[in-house]
């Protein structure tokens, strides 16, 4: 199983004028992978990291709200803000590709994400056109643990 990630850089911005570390996590449509990757990270990291939920719509903005984010927004604008101050942002590996998530995620969405500083954790899903050679076809619950497992040693 392979976790895409880039170099992580301590950024000095603040989301809520805290200065922990600051995890985004991206995701579209139904919201559910950006719910369970919410809660995961919650479970394994605690209150020791400010998460925000950014969906792509208000669905999945909610559901990552629900599941333990800090903060939550939605829409391009808010993605475009929120990615250039995380440390770290999470979700799917379609989340830097333009027009995926069936036309949600905007080519400045896409721009922004992968434009950010931030170090990136994507988990390789095989969907939307996209597959990643190299990778297993492992269950989403599993991809998952090892994103957690991957921000746990960033932190």
């Amino acid at each position: 199983m392979f976790i895409y990630w880039m170099e992580m850089e301590n950024h000095a911005d603040t989301w809520n004028g805290g200065d922990g570390l600051k995890i985004a996590v991206v995701d579209g449509q139904g919201g559910g992978i950006g719910r369970i990757i919410v809660e995961k990270l919650r479970r394994e990291l605690g209150e020791s990291c400010d998460i925000m939920g950014l969906g792509t719509n208000a669905i999945a903005t909610s559901l990552m709200l629900k599941a333990g984010a800090n903060e939550g927004a939605s829409g391009e604008s808010a993605v475009i803000y929120s990615a250039s101050r995380a440390d770290i942002i999470t979700g799917s590996v379609v989340i830097i590709a333009a027009n995926s998530y069936s036309g949600e995620l905007t080519p400045r969405m896409a721009e922004a994400i992968a434009s950010s500083d931030a170090t990136k954790v994507l988990i390789p899903l095989n969907r939307y056109g996209i597959e990643i050679a190299g990778t297993g076809d492992e269950p989403l619950p599993i991809q998952v643990d090892n994103l957690v497992s991957r921000v746990s040693e960033l932190v």
